[in-house]
């Protein structure tokens, strides 16, 4: 099954690893953009970013689902489901019925 991932902090890891340590397939991992953080504010990606990119998997990180192009790209993926921990932003209707 090919699957979407959002989340953003800590607490949404074990469901990712999990998903990815599956037989399913994770397309794409969708979480926030870049914060500020630590004295010098640099932006520091959430520890879902991490591991999607150490594990090679495509990364996502719109600022909101306002934009169409957003939108139009969670329904190309061609998902079959979308699993949604912690994300940080209440999903548009349009992006929960992406996957099939």
């Amino acid at each position: 099954m090919k699957v979407i991932f959002a989340g953003t902090p800590e607490f949404s890891l074990s469901p990712l690893v999990a998903l990815m340590q599956s037989e399913h397939q994770v397309i794409a991992v969708y979480t926030q953009p870049d914060r500020p953080a630590g004295r010098g504010r640099r932006p520091t990606p959430s520890p879902v970013k991490q591991t999607a990119l150490k594990n090679g998997v495509a990364v996502f990180q719109p600022r909101n689902f306002k934009l169409d192009e957003d939108l139009s790209r969670v329904e190309e993926h061609g998902a079959d489901l979308m699993v949604v921990v912690a994300y940080g932003l209440i999903l548009p209707v349009r992006v929960l019925r992406a996957p099939r």
